[in-house]
């Protein structure tokens, strides 16, 4: 499903990608990886409080193996999304209370991206990263609504190797 304009973009961070930024968004699909990469990269820069493309960006560079950009993205859009949902700027004090993390917006778009993190850190080899991430996730989305599970089963089986 395309996350800009379907129903899974709506569904995660809410609110509307301006046209300007969906247009660089969409230079970006089919492009030369190195093309694509500054498309996405310009709509950040140029769009810096609409969260989805920091999305796309990360999820670029992950599926790259390009995992310290990848963290890097997803820790600016994790700051971005924590200013427009009102939440600590560090992650390990946000309770459950602070936000209503079920509810399209900035806060679900930070919790998706704290999954992100978490992947990301698992991927690299991270595992006390990982683990504290995923505590995190568990206390604040305890019924698991955005997979957080897939990241945990990841890191018990990368544990184990």
């Amino acid at each position: 499903m395309n996350l800009v304009t379907g129903i899974e973009s709506t569904d995660l961070f809410g609110g509307e990608v301006p046209p300007a930024a969906r247009r660089l968004i969409d230079a970006a699909r089919g492009a030369a990886h190195d093309e694509a990469g500054a498309a996405l990269w310009t709509t950040v820069l140029a769009f810096p409080q609409c969260l989805p493309p920091y999305y796309l960006l990360y999820k670029f560079h992950a599926s790259r193996g390009e995992l310290k950009l990848a963290e890097e993205v997803a820790c600016k859009a994790l700051a971005v999304a924590a200013q427009q949902a009102s939440l600590a700027r560090d992650w390990r004090t946000v309770q459950p209370d602070d936000a209503d993390f079920s509810k399209p917006g900035p806060a679900r778009f930070w919790l998706f991206t704290l999954k992100a993190l978490a992947f990301i850190s698992v991927r690299r080899g991270e595992h006390a990263a990982a683990r504290a991430l995923v505590g995190k996730l568990r206390a604040l989305d305890p019924e698991d609504r955005l997979g957080f599970g897939v990241v945990e089963a990841l890191l018990e089986h990368s544990r184990s190797r």
